[in-house]
């Protein structure tokens, strides 16, 4: 018996096999700092979790509508209004289970064998793997951290092929945390406008975790509105990532075909979790920007601690929980028992085993000199994570 090709083709998520590694250390005893996964440490807010409860009791037990309950869909469109002055009805909107589910739909609705698919690196590591799955091929425009990790529109005019056929762009970005300004994004908008065939993919999940005083997005450029598939949910904002609930907000003849797709592989998501986003959407926001708040202070924090690390090469993220040091400078150094680090891979293994500390590579992001680390965590734990960090890299030599 064999197993298909498309899954042997397709690699293990990187970050959650580095989260696998850390909880096995922890089941032994070790007391390991995860800064490997990116999800908020907060607990869903009161309000929206008496929602669900509510749901429970009032037996909304039975499936949903595909693309989710109308009133949560009406909920969507009024917050894309209000908040991002985006014009939608509910029919454009698609609920799934996650964003992550919403990226896959599109990809999979969308894409042929050979299509080509833009996607900027440094990349969340998910995005290769469903082009793949989609039959499709990547094409990967890098930007470095001198340039803040966000390409320019001539990038992407010269990444632009007659097969190309979507960009991927994530703003604020997993893993860099980078966000795009309104005119970095009309720049870009300028460029696709000459491109009809080409389909917009704004993942925007980490829309309200941003430092810059308002999220953009590229929906907002008239010239290429009609191709553009916001991808966004609840899970950072409002630390629902258990929860499950994602969604599209799309062009009618992409939501009407992955409204289709989903029809035949999960239909709708959990009611009960849709009833919650629900609430999320419609209640009161303060708990929001409480969130936001807390990640700014620990972003600052960690920021500066990694800028007193000789060798890390740090910029200042913008937006989502994340930081992503160039860390090239410990390659070729050797640990302590005379291990050679020959990547970031090596680094990050190096890290967990001698200062308990889990970040993952920047090789599955498509940066092999950097690595990632979430500060979705304590101040006090991020504070000792940076310790041991700081006492493990000066051990190299």
């Amino acid at each position: 018996m064999n197993l298909s090709n498309r899954l042997q083709a397709m690699t293990e998520s990187a970050t959650l096999a580095m989260s696998q590694k850390s909880n096995e250390l922890k089941a032994q005893g070790i007391d390991v700092i995860n800064l490997s996964v990116g999800e908020p440490d907060f607990f869903t807010p009161e309000h929206i979790k008496k929602a669900a409860q509510k749901a429970i009791d009032e037996n909304f037990s039975f499936y949903s509508p595909v693309p989710g309950y109308l009133s949560l869909r009406k909920a969507i469109c009024a917050k894309l209004k209000n908040e991002n002055q985006l014009d939608y009805k509910p029919e454009q909107i698609v609920c799934s289970n996650g964003a992550k589910q919403s990226v896959c739909n599109v990809l999979m609705c969308t894409i042929n064998a050979g299509d080509e698919v833009i996607i900027p690196a440094p990349y969340w590591v998910s995005y290769i793997e469903m082009v793949k799955l989609a039959e499709g091929t990547s094409v990967i425009v890098s930007a470095g951290i001198e340039q803040d990790f966000k390409i320019t529109a001539q990038q992407l005019e010269e990444a632009i092929t007659p097969k190309t056929r979507a960009l991927i762009l994530c703003s604020p970005s997993n893993p860099t945390g980078s966000v795009y300004t309104k005119e970095e994004l009309r720049s870009l908008a300028a460029v696709l406008a000459k491109y009809p065939e080409i389909l917009i993919i704004s993942d925007e999940i980490y829309e309200s975790i941003n430092y810059i005083g308002k999220h953009e997005s590229i929906a907002q450029f008239k010239e290429v509105a009609d191709r553009v598939v916001v991808i966004n949910g609840v899970s950072k904002g409002y630390a629902m990532t258990g929860w499950r609930l994602g969604w599209i907000a799309a062009p009618l003849w992409v939501a009407e075909a992955c409204n289709k797709l989903q029809g035949q592989y999960t239909s709708g998501p959990s009611s009960i979790a849709q009833k919650a986003a629900e609430a999320a959407y419609l209640g009161e926001q303060t708990c929001v920007e409480e969130m936001r708040q807390a990640f700014e202070r620990r972003k600052n924090l960690v920021v500066a601690m990694a800028k007193q690390i000789e060798g890390l090469k740090m910029n200042n993220p913008m937006g989502a929980f994340y930081v992503f040091p160039d860390c090239k400078a410990f390659f070729g150094k050797k640990t302590p028992e005379g291990k050679t680090i020959n990547d970031s891979s090596d680094l990050t293994m190096y890290l967990l085993e001698t200062a308990h500390v889990a970040c993952v590579g920047g090789d599955s992001f498509g940066a092999p000199d950097c690595i990632r680390m979430s500060y979705a965590t304590s101040d006090e734990k991020l504070k000792v994570a940076f310790e041991r960090i700081a006492e493990a890299l000066a051990a190299l030599k």
